[in-house]
């Protein structure tokens, strides 16, 4: 019963692309299991290479069945352009399967969130504007429309009703925007009924069965650890679990079904949007990670802040998730420099402080303690083992292991699906 969990342990833009499709030829299922359009993964496959929003990495392995589970949000336009975008490149998608309990993102929640985001002016979260935060909220208030509402006309108008009933009101009134029509949003959402028909499932069902028949699944979580929206650095999160008990209620299996969890660890840090981000550069290095890293947002397009590697946060992970393995990603990235700084610790009003603190203002306040450790010229990215990395390379990765908490099992020396390490089989 092999279930395992593969999420981000910073704030997201980690690899995680690349490493579910490192294992996607391993693995029976690939769940998405929270989160919708608004996380982006680059998979790179020989000389292809793949910018997936929605769909589960797996989607690249013939062998593998990618599923969509009840916690991920759907705008099924951007989904079936995604899904026809990787036909025509010859990619075989017919194996998707979509739980018909998945929230589906309608035109509505994407106006609520981009007025909402531009009324809010300086005191903006960052939303990718594609309705996600609103769909979750219509989800908890218990009047989001289901996948499964798109297949009974009578209860999908009934239940956009009820959801106009108050976003028109709020859209007229205080954001002085046109009124949406009900028939308007019930036709282009019936619109979706039969194209998605092929791929709606009891994913519940078909998931556990599945553990039960030894098959191996693995849950991909979106965004990462500090964008949780209990866990992460709230506001500035997202609005979904993406820590490893997000995988039991985003997928519905149990939380004794899972034997590992895997946390993505890029070599240095980086996040999107708004909020604290206490080793963020803002000097030449900044820049230069970002340019030799390609660090620009899949979804966004916006380029990411930059900064050295954080190891108070990846304890952090470790323990929300309980990460048995790390999979660092972009060491490659880090060659060229004489000296890289980690930071070890925060200092918070003249005191060193090891843990992440649980005061949203303390985080904001908190300066990097650093420690220096000596850097590598060597080319890595055709390393095969880590005894083929630079000595100073292999002590960099030694040291933050033992600084975050968990065993790093495997390591990507470049951007190609054979170029990484794998010290230990997750599997």
């Amino acid at each position: 019963m092999p279930a395992l969990v593969l999420l981000g342990a910073q704030w997201g833009d980690e690899g995680k692309g690349k490493a579910t499709d490192l294992l996607g030829g391993s693995v029976d299922y690939v769940v998405r299991y929270q989160g919708g359009n608004n996380a982006g993964h680059t998979v790179v496959v020989g000389d292809q290479k793949y910018a997936l929003h929605l769909l589960p990495s797996g989607i690249l392995s013939p062998t593998c069945t990618p599923v969509i589970g009840n916690g991920v949000v759907v705008d099924p336009s951007v989904l079936l352009s995604e899904l026809s975008g990787l036909n025509e490149r010859g990619v075989d998608t017919s194996k998707l399967l979509i739980s018909g309990n998945a929230h589906i993102i309608t035109p509505y929640n994407v106006t609520v969130d981009k007025v909402t985001e531009r009324f809010l002016g300086k005191r903006k979260i960052g939303t990718t504007g594609r309705g996600i935060g609103p769909t979750y909220a219509d989800k908890i208030n218990r009047v989001g429309i289901r996948v499964q509402d798109l297949y009974d006309e009578s209860i999908l108008t009934q239940k956009v009703e009820a959801a106009l009933d108050v976003k028109n009101q709020i859209l007229t009134k205080l954001y002085n925007r046109r009124a949406i029509a009900v028939d308007q949003v019930v036709e282009e959402l019936v619109g979706y009924a039969e194209k998605l028909a092929p791929y709606v499932a009891d994913t519940v069902l078909v998931l556990n069965q599945a553990l039960e028949d030894d098959k191996v699944v693995l849950f991909e979580g979106g965004q990462g650890t500090l964008l949780d929206i209990d866990h992460g650095t709230y506001p500035f999160v997202t609005s979904s679990n993406p820590t490893a008990g997000g995988a039991c209620t985003g997928a519905g299996v149990g939380p004794t079904k899972i034997s590992r969890v895997i946390g993505i660890l890029k070599a240095y840090t980086t996040r999107v949007g708004a909020g604290p981000f206490p080793t963020e550069l803002f000097d030449e290095d900044g820049e230069a990670l970002r340019r030799i890293g390609g660090e620009r947002g899949v979804t966004t397009g916006r380029d990411r802040r930059c900064g050295w590697f954080d190891a108070v946060i990846a304890r952090y992970a470790t323990r929300v998730n309980g990460l048995t393995d790390f999979f660092l990603t972009k060491l490659d990235v880090l060659t060229g420099w004489e000296q890289i700084p980690v930071c070890v610790a925060y200092e918070i009003d003249g005191k060193r402080v090891e843990e992440l603190p649980y005061s949203q203002s303390d985080f904001h306040h908190a300066k990097p303690v650093y420690e220096t450790l000596p850097g590598w010229s060597e080319d890595i990215t055709k390393a095969k083992s880590f005894s083929d990395l630079p000595k100073n390379a292999q002590n960099y990765v030694k040291a933050l292991e033992e600084m975050s908490g968990a065993p790093i099992s495997a390591i990507g020396v470049g951007p190609g699906r054979d170029e990484t390490i794998e010290i230990n089989s997750f599997l």
